[in-house]
């Protein structure tokens, strides 16, 4: 059968595939548009499908907001190359936008964001995979959200605050800890995860226990240390990148509050 030319090209740049591919499936549906894309999609999605146990540790975060929500989400991809394609970086932004219109808390993937994934996975050959997802919400007029994804796509923060905060003094936030050494662990002292606490305090102790130091001052030793730990991972405690004489503390007004923050990177473990 004769083909439109115009046809094969439209869906090579709909499905990414190669030409002889898509020229192949329109001859097989007689030339009929959606069911030679339907074709293709179905018949390498399955080829996907057993491929999926190949490492994706490249990547990108995402993400969405409103006045009342806001999403972060991470998409993995096997190579740096499709990372960075535009396409991979459309399908991370939709994935986001998706994940907004979900339930607040970890967000599980839908069919809508399963469907962003496979086409993506049939379009380069790749192991496309959504990992995770989250979503915070507020009451409108309560607060606002901050967020930074740094340039390379690979790390991304989204803050939570509740309060009169303006959007910059959010983002300048959002990017000290996307750049703070140590990375924070808690809003404040009292936010750090008890796992954390026990590795630190642990840590200390054993110190403290080798420098032969009688108990009573080994033990001051480590109840400082500690107390030296919270100042240094403690969001509110650290000094501010972008300015070390003032600390993350003294970039709120007094009726600000830092509620939530999210900071991820791709490839951690979830």
């Amino acid at each position: 059968m004769e083909l439109n030319a115009k046809d094969v090209m439209k869906l090579r740049d709909r499905t990414g595939l190669p030409m002889m591919a898509c020229k192949a499936a329109l001859i097989e549906t007689k030339g009929n548009f959606d069911a030679a894309e339907e074709l293709l999609r179905k018949q390498l999605k399955g080829k996907m499908d057993t491929k999926t146990d190949r490492a994706a540790g490249e990547g990108r975060i995402a993400i969405a907001q409103t006045r009342e929500a806001a999403a972060i989400i991470e998409l993995r991809a096997e190579t740096d190359f499709t990372a960075k394609n535009e396409k991979f970086v459309n399908g991370a932004k939709k994935v986001a936008e998706l994940a907004i219109n979900e339930h607040a808390g970890d967000v599980p993937a839908s069919a809508a964001m399963k469907a962003v994934v496979d086409d993506l996975r049939i379009s380069t050959g790749e192991n496309i995979s959504y990992p995770r997802g989250h979503k915070l919400i507020q009451d409108p007029g309560s607060g606002a959200f901050g967020s930074y994804v740094h340039h390379d796509g690979k790390t991304g923060v989204l803050v939570q605050a509740t309060g009169s905060i303006n959007d910059e003094t959010l983002r300048q936030i959002c990017m000290h800890i996307t750049a703070a050494v140590p990375r924070p662990a808690g809003i404040s002292a009292k936010d750090i995860p008890q796992h954390v606490l026990d590795k630190e305090r642990n840590f200390r102790i054993s110190q403290a226990m080798e420098s032969g130091k009688p108990k009573e001052i080994a033990e001051k030793m480590v109840e400082g240390g500690m107390r030296k730990f919270f100042e240094e991972v403690a969001l509110l405690e650290q000094p501010f990148v972008m300015d070390p004489t003032k600390k993350i503390k003294d970039l709120l007004g007094k009726d600000v509050s830092i509620v939530a923050f999210l900071r991820w990177q791709v490839g951690e473990q979830a």
